[in-house]
């Protein structure tokens, strides 16, 4: 809905958003038209008028409340464009604002029903922003177009059911397909833990209609101009075992596979490819995608937990690596995947994705091909991999780590402790990248799950998982840990403990800043080369969402939005105890360095 003339009067002066825009948008600092803050989501800026030595002096600018009863689950990163924020609301909502003042423009709250079935928090994680239009993703299935400087709507489109378990909680995509020339909107899905099969869509900007869909389960059909094109992989997909007592000749696993991809793409234009992450197979209990009597460990259950290049012209699958084969863990690892280029032992630069999975391994994958250039753990005590075999590209697992079935007449297996536990040594949350350091920051926990194998059967809008936990603590001083990471030698240059988890993203600025908020809120500033941490300011709730910065006026703002909530109170075990003093909240809030201070203005 419109609130006010305010926005009416600057929709004549607001410019459309070109695809120029967009493919520079990791040079600019004007704009942040990309979840990620480019189409390589580095998260990098080349902004340093705030920098180490004049930090200390930061001061809010302004904060916006997105106000009423919904304050809670805030992971939106804002968009910046002509001096407009754009930041997404739990419970699918839209503000735009001043980005001088914070002065509201217009909102947007899309009416939702009562059967959603969000797994992990009524999260939205940002919008995507192309010509006149803002896109967001909602929780009963839908992608919506909004007049970027009214807030109406232009279009709605559904895309699944939505009481199946179907949503979309992470941010679109803009890209441009440089073989056709049309410039397309990606988004995924969201919904592993109630059986979906995850797919990935590419629609036309001005009208929603969909261009291609590609499944993340083999030998389910894919579809190009509103027709069947191929299936993904294998037709016969024997990563999932046929069972042929199943009315449909398949395991039930296969029909309710997984593989969501519920985060947002990367773009690598050079080379005309998609690429982005999908989700854990489904249910996380690994033998049920097993035939009977068989071992978990010979079937991968293609193409979940691994990151996937996708052909925009047609939406085939040009590769793909599989971080956690037959997942048993919920490792899912479809967060963010970081385009940089790679520098190896002997000097060889190779043009790469950077991925720090849920399974506590950093991976070093070439982003032309799928294969792997270099792994490492970058958290502690790893208990069921004892590395990744650069060789193969596969894990080494530990016997024992995947829980046993339950024995007969029973229904709980024998408890088993791992680490990481299935929120990851680092959930979606994204890391950056400095391109000063060449260090990636990477927002990581220390944790331990005691889990167990229960039966799985699906049972539409029900959780899916056939799997039982309580995740715990691994150390009692710290649970989250901001680690800096060398990905050539996979070494850790610098870290910083906090008692609570971690689950905020990551910027790093030109200025040798890396900004991160934390749970008991707090956003907090600390020197990207040694890791010194050099100012904090409290929001009042805790902080769970990516930071931005831009330039406006000749002065560098940085903003952040706060409201603590997301799957680590809802799923945590005894992290949900810890958690519960944390007060709930829903704003935005921006900094900058003080007016007064000339010494800064002038930098």
């Amino acid at each position: 809905m419109l609130a006010g003339g305010l926005a009416l009067s600057q929709a004549a002066f607001a410019k459309p958003v070109t695809w120029e825009d967009i493919a520079n948008d990791h040079t600019t600092t004007s704009n942040v038209l990309q979840y990620g803050m480019g189409t390589n989501a580095q998260r990098w800026s080349p902004l340093a008028q705030v920098n180490a030595d004049n930090v200390f002096k930061l001061a809010p600018a302004w904060s916006y409340s997105f106000g009423d009863e919904k304050q809670r689950g805030q992971e939106s990163q804002a968009i910046i464009h002509d001096g407009v924020v754009y930041v997404t609301g739990s419970y699918s909502r839209v503000f735009a604002l001043d980005a001088k003042t914070g002065k509201r423009l217009w909102t947007y709250s899309h009416r939702l029903p009562d059967d959603i079935r969000p797994c992990c928090d009524v999260v939205n994680r940002g919008a995507a922003i192309y010509g006149d239009k803002i896109y967001f993703g909602t929780l009963d299935a839908r992608i919506v177009a909004l007049n970027k400087d009214t807030g109406k709507v232009v279009w709605n489109k559904k895309f699944g059911d939505h009481s199946a378990g179907y949503t979309m909680t992470g941010a679109p995509t803009i890209v441009k397909d440089q073989k056709s020339g049309k410039v397309l909107l990606i988004h995924g899905s969201s919904g592993d833990e109630f059986g979906v099969v995850g797919k990935l869509f590419a629609r036309a900007p001005d009208s929603g209609e969909e261009v291609w869909m590609r499944p993340f389960v083999e030998g389910h059909m894919g579809r190009l101009n509103g027709k069947d094109s191929t299936p993904t992989g294998d037709v016969k997909a024997p990563s999932w075992p046929d069972d042929p007592n199943h009315p449909t000749g398949k395991k039930e696993a296969w029909s309710q596979g997984g593989g969501a991809p519920w985060q947002s793409a990367s773009f690598d234009a050079e080379t005309n490819t998609i690429i982005i992450g999908a989700g854990n197979p489904a249910p996380w209990n690994g033998w049920a995608r097993t035939s009977d009597g068989g071992d978990p460990k010979d079937y991968d259950s293609l193409y979940t937990s691994g990151q996937v290049g996708v052909d925009p012209t047609t939406g085939e699958v040009k590769w793909f690596y599989q971080h956690t084969p037959n997942d048993a863990w919920d490792f899912s690892g479809n967060n963010e995947l970081v385009l940089f280029d790679y520098k190896d032992k002997d000097g060889k630069v190779t043009k790469a994705t950077a991925h720090a999975d849920r399974n506590g391994f950093f991976y070093v994958v070439d982003r032309a091909n799928g294969k792997l250039k270099n792994a490492f753990p970058f958290v502690d005590k790893i208990t069921w991999a004892s590395h990744i075999d650069l060789e193969t590209g596969r894990p080494v697992e530990n016997e024992g780590q995947r829980p046993p079935k339950p024995k007969a007449g029973e229904t709980k297996g024998q408890v088993v402790e791992v680490s990481p536990p299935f929120l990851g040594g680092k959930n979606w949350n994204p890391m950056a990248y400095s391109q000063d350091t060449g260090l990636f920051y990477v927002p990581a926990n220390h944790w331990k799950e005691d889990y167990w194998a229960e039966e799985a059967h699906y049972k539409k809008g029900s959780a899916y998982l056939g799997m039982g936990f309580r995740i715990k603590r691994l150390y009692d001083d710290h649970v989250g840990i901001l680690r800096a990471m060398n990905p050539t030698t996979g070494k850790v240059a610098w870290e910083h403990k906090e008692r609570l988890p971690l689950w905020a993203g990551v910027l790093a600025t030109k200025g040798n800043l890396v900004f991160t908020g934390t749970g008991d809120g707090y956003f907090k500033a600390f020197d990207a080369k040694n890791g010194k941490e050099l100012w904090k300011f409290q929001v009042g709730t805790g902080i769970i969402s990516p930071p931005i910065t831009w330039e406006q006026d000749g002065e560098q703002y940085i903003g952040v939005t706060a409201g603590y909530g997301g799957a680590v109170p809802l799923w945590g075990g005894d992290m949900a105890d810890l958690t519960k003093p944390v007060a709930q909240g829903g704003s935005f809030w921006v900094f900058k360095l003080p007016s007064w201070d000339k010494a800064s203005a002038k930098r």
